[in-house]
């Protein structure tokens, strides 16, 4: 789509229009987002829009059109899709060999899983190696209604995170503020950094890593839009 408009506001609905227009989502509905903030930071991306329209350019508008046509009408399947992470949760996946990797595991991890410990009340299985262990059932099911309890437009920055870092509990201390961004990001990354420092990395493994970067961290800047 070529840019047709000169000017860019939000109304008193917060909904994004170009000179006198709504824009609208691809399900045809007004791109209405619930905060001031939230509204302003996807007015900005269409604001840049210089010649033609790239959705790769615009991640914060793309995760609204996905939180009001793909999420609001029915949340709940979409909530317990991400809630599954917690039976198969990073976290709980631990090496057990060479002792440095041993190491750096549990002293990134085990805070986080010692926070949502606490926050949930919910107890977890280690895991050495990437056999499958289940889960309790009582820490699925408190996971599950956590995330369940999230609006459509949480849900939709809360994906990317949880499917970056294949972590639920990272998704939700970095939701709650119980962690910071950048460690989040170390903390997924503990085996893949551990592995480039000994083997080094491919040009083609560093591009991958930067387009992850960027999803996650348009992820970061709706949710803090979000407040």
């Amino acid at each position: 789509m070529k840019r047709f408009w000169t000017n860019v506001g939000v109304d008193a609905d917060r909904v994004v229009r170009l000179d006198d227009r709504p824009v609208r989502t691809p399900g045809r509905a007004p791109l209405a987002l619930p905060t001031p903030a939230l509204a302003e930071a996807v007015a900005g991306e269409w604001r840049a829009v210089e010649e033609t329209v790239d959705p790769r350019a615009m991640p914060l508008t793309g995760l609204a059109n996905a939180a009001i046509d793909r999420i609001g009408a029915d949340p709940a399947p979409f909530a317990q899709g991400l809630a599954r992470y917690a039976e198969t949760d990073l976290l709980c996946y631990r090496a057990d060999s060479p002792p440095e990797l041993v190491e750096r595991q549990d002293r990134v991890w085990n805070p986080l899983l010692d926070w949502a410990r606490d926050r949930y009340d919910v107890h977890f299985t280690l895991v050495s190696g990437i056999m499958h262990r289940p889960q309790p059932d009582a820490t699925v099911d408190r996971l599950a209604q956590a995330v369940a309890a999230l609006d459509a437009f949480r849900l939709a920055a809360l994906s990317p995170v949880v499917t970056i870092t294949g972590s639920l509990v990272l998704a939700l201390a970095l939701l709650e503020g119980a962690a910071e961004p950048d460690a989040v990001w170390i903390a997924a990354h503990v085996d893949e950094d551990f592995q480039a420092e000994i083997w080094g990395e491919d040009y083609l493994a560093i591009e991958a890593r930067d387009g992850k970067r960027r999803e996650f961290d348009a992820a970061v800047r709706f949710l803090a839009a979000l407040g």
